[in-house]
């Protein structure tokens, strides 16, 4: 059987299609960008059939760019941008309206009222979570609520519901396979990741029918055929995690202790627990890392609502710099006198503050500063809020300690001076690997392992290769300088409560 592996890595901004060979190289890719819907100030959402598009266009991109066709392919694995919330019709496949995005803040005072009824602890008991916007549960009670005729149709078992993940292999199958896995659940506010199933309390409380509800599966199972008048082949589809969990496979962190982090549009840190199910006090999140063979490893999180997408602001919002990239220049050419700093709280604040009413600010302006200050305010500001994770994940884990090593993977380790910055602030080392695409990688073992063409957990964590590691190299009292002006930033952009 050939050893070419197909993953979908649909993003928050973009998709992208990756082939990668026996050698688990890349052999090809395609990248699409889609359209980012604001209908109000604090809304956010997609269009799942510019999505679905999307992902069929990148495909063939793929295929074309490694000389091969889906006949090829052994297997599939998709990965996706967790938490954004899909519903579409049983019969007809037509979502009933716009993806509600994981960014997306419209049931900030839903949230606050289940929380008045004193039902986060029965939440976070259940699922790891906290009662915030950003999981799936409060986007389909909305939508259940604010849709016309959606509560009744769901009732009937006329609607389905899904993850990005869920949706997808529903239209890849042609409606044969309604199924997510154990990751993409486990983000919803509905499941219950010590029994690994729907909870009916939960659900209760969220007026959501368990018939328009996926089957729950392993990453890595049977999770359906790609119809082959898609890409020109039946595909079997047999790897599936959120981003982050994949990204976590794909940087090998299979050991209890392991760290990654991802920074995309927003940054995703990850430590693995093993069977321990931590809870945290404070106010990271509790969340499965994979599930495999049916066993369930476990995972403390924390999550950053805004990284990369800082830099999509300076660029498109204010226009001061005209790519990305331009920011590790012009972050190296500030001056080191200005203490700016950037709180990226757009849509609120992520872990461990959980603030969905703050929004960004700039403090430490002067009549000096301007795109260089930014941007390091940017990239720093990424820094900052990693240090404030890996602070509350070794005060709730005994094991955590403080020899701490952490992966990175994601657009912005590309730049030599975030990541030098990066263990600056944590006064620990950072280790970029050689493969950067490491969530399309992760799917893409999770599917390749299946079908047997990859190999075993231990064979493809011999794989793992560092590129370059980063060590901390910052003078200890200014860095504790830095560090003081970050957490007086946040305090002074916290909201009211």
């Amino acid at each position: 059987m050939s050893g070419y592996v197909l993953a979908i890595d649909q993003g928050t901004t973009s998709t992208r299609a990756i082939v990668f060979d026996g050698d688990m190289h890349v052999a090809g890719k395609g990248q699409k960008e889609f359209t980012q819907i604001y209908p109000r100030s604090g809304w956010v959402e997609h269009d799942p059939e510019e999505i679905w598009d999307s992902v069929v266009s990148t495909v063939h991109m793929a295929l074309r760019e490694a000389g091969i066709t889906a006949k090829d392919i052994a297997a599939l694995g998709i990965t996706n941008q967790r938490e954004t919330v899909v519903v579409w019709e049983r019969g007809t496949g037509r979502p009933i309206q716009n993806a509600i995005v994981w960014q997306d803040r419209r049931t900030a005072s839903y949230c606050d009222n289940l929380k008045r009824q004193d039902l986060e602890r029965l939440f976070t008991k259940k699922t790891g979570l906290i009662l915030d916007p950003y999981f799936s549960g409060t986007k389909l009670s909305w939508m259940l609520a604010n849709v016309k005729g959606a509560r009744a149709r769901a009732a009937k078992g006329d609607l389905c519901f899904g993850t990005i993940d869920t949706f997808l292999i529903w239209r890849l199958t042609g409606g044969k396979s309604f199924v997510t896995d154990a990751t993409n659940a486990s983000r919803t506010l509905m499941y219950n990741i010590a029994e690994n199933a729907w909870d009916e309390d939960l659900l209760d409380i969220l007026r959501v029918p368990a018939a328009m509800l996926p089957e729950v599966k392993d990453c890595a199972a049977e999770f359906g055929m790609v119809d082959p008048d898609i890409f020109g082949a039946a595909i079997p589809i047999l790897g599936v995690a959120g981003d982050q969990q994949a990204a976590t496979v794909g940087q090998a962190c299979f050991q209890p202790g392991m760290l990654k982090s991802t920074y995309g549009t927003g940054c995703f840190a990850l430590l693995n627990t093993g069977a321990d199910m931590v809870r945290s006090k404070n106010r990271l999140l509790t969340t499965i890392a994979y599930r495999l063979n049916g066993e369930t490893t476990y995972a403390l999180e924390g999550s950053i609502f805004i990284a990369g997408a800082a830099v999509q602001w300076l660029r498109d919002g204010l226009g001061i710099i005209g790519k990305a990239g331009d920011t590790n220049a012009l972050a190296e050419k500030a001056d080191p006198t200005q203490e700016v700093y950037l709180v990226p709280a757009f849509t609120g604040l992520g872990a461990p503050h959980w603030d969905a009413k703050a929004r960004g600010a700039i403090f430490g302006l002067t009549r000096n500063s301007g795109p260089a200050e930014l941007s390091r305010a940017a990239l720093e500001a990424v820094c900052y809020q990693t240090r404030d994770l890996l602070d509350a994940m070794q005060k709730d884990w005994k094991n955590g300690g403080d020899d701490t090593v952490l992966r990175v993977d994601g657009g912005m380790v590309a730049s030599d001076w975030t990541m030098q910055r990066l263990a600056d602030l944590l006064d620990a080392p950072v280790d970029r690997p050689v493969i950067l695409e490491t969530t399309a990688l992760g799917a893409a073992w999770l599917a390749g392992s299946r079908a047997g063409v990859w190999p075993d957990r231990d064979g493809f964590s011999a794989t793992w290769k560092r590129d370059r590691r980063f060590e901390p190299d910052m003078d200890e009292k200014l860095r504790a300088a830095k560090l003081k002006g970050w957490k007086n930033a946040v305090k002074r952009t916290l909201s009211e409560i």
